[in-house]
């Protein structure tokens, strides 16, 4: 029996990529009928983002040195995109960039439970879909809650920063991996594919993959 695809997935919620690019794998690993092991490991796009965040729209525009105009032309392409395949995008002028190493910690706290791939998703949703303050410990745990977490533990698990040098300790691995961008996908350890590649890409590596599996 063939052992099932290990996919090591390095990303991070603010990230509109990362979603889009998970989700058009996900209908190639559908389509192909290939079995696998998805795992997440963090990233941050903006590790000195102050704990307020800032205006997605503003941050995008320091950022990049994006003008309105190509800013709100990308937000149009990502929301098509993200339809395409059954994730919406409510960007508005009020939307927000959140510092996401309490997301990360949270995401950590999850994968004990094998929790981690619901969280991640939930977390996706919260920021993109329903504008949620990811930057509120409340709002956190309150999304935890709902993909079958305990609420108070995660509420403690972010008090208490158990898990912030473990996730230090991941995001220098993947970084001295040579990872200077997400989403990042490593196929069986190996094989590394950056950027959303979209669904005909993701389904021609995974036909080679198997082929060179035999």
């Amino acid at each position: 029996m063939t052992e099932p695809l290990q996919i090591d997935i390095v990303s991070d919620v603010m990230c509109p990529w990362c979603v889009i690019g998970y989700r058009q794998l996900s209908q190639a690993l559908e389509a192909t009928g290939t079995a696998c092991e998805i795992t997440w490991h963090p990233f941050e796009l903006n590790p000195q983002m102050p704990a307020e965040g800032q205006n997605t729209r503003e941050h995008i525009q320091e950022k990049y040195g994006s003008t309105p105009e190509q800013s709100e032309q990308s937000r149009r392409q990502m929301a098509a995109l993200g339809r395409d395949l059954g994730f919406e995008f409510a960007w508005s002028e009020d939307s927000w960039m959140h510092n996401t190493f309490d997301t990360h910690q949270l995401l950590h706290w999850a994968g004990t439970t094998g929790r981690k791939h619901d969280l991640k998703q939930a977390l996706f949703a919260a920021h993109f879909t329903d504008q949620r303050n990811l930057s509120d410990h409340a709002v956190l745990a309150d999304i935890a809650a709902e993909t079958g977490l305990d609420r108070d533990e995660a509420l403690q698990v972010l008090a208490d920063q158990r898990y912030a040098k473990d996730v230090r300790e991941e995001e220098m691995f993947w970084q001295q991996q040579g990872i200077t961008g997400v989403p990042a996908v490593v196929f069986d350890r190996k094989h590394l594919v950056t950027g959303a590649q979209g669904v005909e890409n993701y389904t021609n590596i995974l036909a080679q993959l198997a082929a060179m599996k035999g």
